[in-house]
């Protein structure tokens, strides 16, 4: 007898026998609860990429377990893991494709040498701003082919913050010419490291915890991190003299929420609903929060004798000319990136006429 059969013949009997409590209907199963939503409870791990309380970053991770567990009225909970607690901090991908961890907060282009194609959903040098970028990952077909880059890993992404146009970097030195490039160490991830690879740097990767302590023994002569907001908290500018500016590697920088796809599976409509709004509501409040505290921290890191420098016109002239170079490059390498660069491309070109018009005209103006 099935579980349905067994119910209904319980029923019947308590009916027909008139027992005390008797209800037409057997009682819920384990989870269930009136109207039909679920009261399972979930608690996942979410590992990331930032040191402990980092300002911005960690603290998104943070704030967005709080939201997650505040709307959800408790039934999912997650703990918060900072880089090297659970796992390193270039080792997040990882931990959530396998299952190890349900979550992971960091950012795509870390991963470019499992996923070549995830460099595009961080940033692209010259490319899309803050708001073009989400933008086109939420109307303009992006998102799509994000997960279609991240499926075959198990991995579900989300937007969950954005750090907003970035500085130049800090140097040890001053960068007159391309020749001021050559035999550069430079710490920089992503798309912009292959540009100065071309250029004559050398490049490493390192997370942004090993920075200043990598500045202040001389084992790179520059770095880039985000900007004035987080630079500060980390004192690079007590290692490095000139801070350099406009952040053309990366005009925006997307962070991202891996959800491990079949946990995500595995929760209820209602769940999800609260895990991608709570990740929309991360990302607003984070672009809020690095605008205003960057522009506090650019007035103090002046204060504190910080010199800033514009790169020079010829100088970023041929980091944009090489980064057309690394991008047709990249999107060769496959039909899923040809697609990827191909829709970012055209999209960019559409959204230039209109911000040459608003943005760019005010901004020139006011």
């Amino acid at each position: 007898m099935n579980r349905r059969q067994l119910f209904g013949a319980a029923a019947a009997l308590c009916a027909a026998l008139a027992l005390p409590g008797c209800k037409d209907e057997p009682a819920a199963p384990a989870g269930a609860a009136k109207g039909g939503v679920s009261t399972q409870t979930f608690a996942w791990k979410m590992v990331t990429s930032w040191p402990k309380d980092y300002p911005g970053l960690g603290s998104g991770a943070e704030g967005f377990a709080e939201r997650v567990k505040a709307m959800s009225g408790g039934r999912l909970t997650i703990q918060v893991y900072a880089a090297g607690e659970l796992v390193p901090a270039l080792e997040v991908f990882e931990a959530v494709s396998r299952g190890s961890a349900e979550l992971g907060h960091s950012t795509p282009y870390y991963w470019k040498g499992k996923v070549p194609a995830a460099q595009f959903f961080t940033a692209v040098p010259f490319g899309l701003s803050t708001t073009e970028m989400n933008a086109w990952l939420q109307h303009g077909g992006g998102m799509a082919l994000w997960q279609e880059a991240y499926a075959p890993h198990g991995i579900k992404p989300l937007v969950a913050g954005n750090t907003t146009m970035q500085m130049g970097g800090w140097f040890n030195k001053e960068i007159n010419s391309l020749d001021d490039l050559q035999g550069l160490r430079i710490r920089i991830p992503g798309l912009g490291a292959e540009v100065y690879n071309r250029l004559g740097a050398t490049t490493v990767n390192m997370p942004g915890g090993e920075v200043p302590a990598a500045m202040q023994s001389g084992a790179i002569d520059a770095t880039d991190w985000v900007g004035p907001y987080n630079d500060l908290a980390s004192a690079i500018h007590k290692t490095a003299k000139y801070y350099y500016y406009p952040g053309w590697q990366e005009p925006q920088a997307v962070i991202e929420l891996m959800v491990n796809q079949k946990a995500w599976d595995a929760l209820p409509a209602d769940l999800q609903a609260i895990v991608g709004e709570a990740a929309r509501g991360t990302t607003q409040l984070m672009i809020e929060e690095f605008v205003y505290h960057n522009a506090q921290a650019l007035i103090e890191l002046k204060r504190q004798g910080v010199q800033l420098r514009h790169f020079p016109d010829p100088v970023l002239a041929a980091m944009r000319y090489e980064s057309e170079q690394v991008l047709d490059q990249l999107a060769r390498r496959n039909d899923l990136n040809g697609r990827i660069w191909a829709s970012m491309k055209a999209f960019r070109a559409e959204v230039a006429a209109l911000h040459e018009l608003s943005e760019k005209e005010l901004y020139n103006w006011r």
